[in-house]
């Protein structure tokens, strides 16, 4: 017996001839967005009831005609986070992901394909696992909406392509970043750690403890989650009743270059008692402290005292205890699932922003400022 012959799959250009419309009008209806309400409502339902009747993309018809969903919810990721152990730092986040989404009865699409070689058109400077240049990725790869085969989407990552979020954000895309992201023509939905309220915690902290001359080590990029922190540590030291001297607001282009010369200098000439520091997304700044804590020239908290502004990469229970904030990841990811789905649920959604406050960890770098202080000096400017 011959095998059956294989039903030829249905194309726009079908609907487009059951409807008796142009396939430029099929395409529009099918893809949804804002460009679809350019089609008339009874011209919309002949088409997606000939894309039902063709078995086109049944699931994209049946959603749009009977206000149902695919139930997918869709993760990308801006760079690859996908972890190589349980001790990755991006690990929390899917993890928070995958089981509030499980929770709320959706499945879970992982968006994980590369884009442009790196260094193409980009926006941020990708990186790859191990902190070197990676492949860029776009949401818009082939100049469509990939993520659109999701009902939404949640989206993670360092290096964003802010042209690509305000596109979303036009379409009307139903998607929440996890941490605070913002474009100049829009806005969108995050769910963000509280490091403004941490961070002047911390600076409370130490001047609870002494401290006068407290120096903040910023990441050189200007992202939210850097201002955030800097205006939490103006806003701890206004708090605390203390000035706000601007040649202690510095920053490193590489953390490799913090070492215990440096280091000792900033004490002896600016007369600083505790160092603040922003953690970097791999574990140079990290490789460099475990150095600096390995010599007898600088000791935490005996000579300074240091706290990190978040948690360090790929920590482990064998690692140094930084005085620290924590960042509570799993809880921001699955309140970003809770928060997509609630706007999937509302007619005419409205950006929603959610701050979720983080944990002080008191580790074991932190102290009471030195007896004997160095006397500061002064002779270096800002960003050195």
């Amino acid at each position: 017996m011959a095998p059956p012959e294989r039903r030829r799959r249905s194309t726009q250009r079908d609907i487009a001839r059951r409807a008796g419309v142009s396939q430029a009008t099929v395409s529009l209806v099918i893809s949804g967005g804002a460009a679809s309400a350019q089609i008339a409502e009874p011209t919309r339902r002949a088409v997606l009831a000939a894309a039902e009747e063709l078995g086109y993309a049944a699931n994209v018809a049946a959603r749009s005609l009977k206000g149902g969903r695919n139930r997918l919810l869709g993760l990308y990721t801006f760079e690859s986070v996908f972890p190589t152990d349980q001790r990755d730092f991006y690990y929390p986040f899917l993890l928070g992901v995958e089981e509030e989404t499980a929770r709320q009865g959706y499945d879970l699409l992982l968006f994980c394909s590369g884009g442009s070689p790196a260094g193409a058109a980009s926006t941020g400077g990708a990186t790859g696992a191990a902190g070197g240049p990676g492949p860029e990725r776009s949401i818009y790869a082939g100049g469509t909406n990939r993520l659109k085969i999701a009902d939404g989407c949640v989206l993670l990552g360092r290096n964003v392509r802010r042209e690509e979020l305000s596109a979303l954000v036009r379409e009307d895309f139903p998607f929440v970043f996890v941490g605070r992201r913002e474009v100049d023509d829009g806005e969108l939905s995050y769910v963000a750690a509280d490091y403004v309220s941490a961070t002047a915690a911390l600076v409370a902290e130490l001047a609870r403890l002494g401290h006068r001359r407290i120096l903040y080590l910023r990441a050189p990029e200007d992202s939210e989650p850097t201002r955030d922190r800097e205006e939490g540590y103006r806003r701890g030291l206004a708090d605390a009743g203390i000035a706000v001297d601007e040649t202690l607001v510095r920053s490193l282009p590489d953390p490799a270059d913090l070492t215990a010369e440096r280091l000792a200098r900033w004490i002896e000439e600016l007369g600083i008692t505790a160092l603040l520091v922003e953690p970097t997304e791999d574990d140079r700044l990290t490789g460099a402290l475990a150095t600096l804590a390995g010599t007898a020239r600088v000791r935490f908290p005996q000579d300074c005292s240091l706290a990190l502004l978040g948690d360090p990469p790929s920590w482990t229970p064998q690692s140094r205890d930084w005085t620290r904030f924590s960042l509570p990841r799993a809880q921001m990811a699955g309140e970003a699932v809770r928060v997509l789905v609630e706007l999937l649920d509302q007619e005419t959604p409205e950006p929603r922003q959610l701050t979720v406050p983080c944990a002080f960890v008191a580790g074991d770098s932190v102290g009471p400022v030195p007896a004997a202080p160095a006397a500061h000096t002064g002779g270096w400017g800002p960003g050195t």
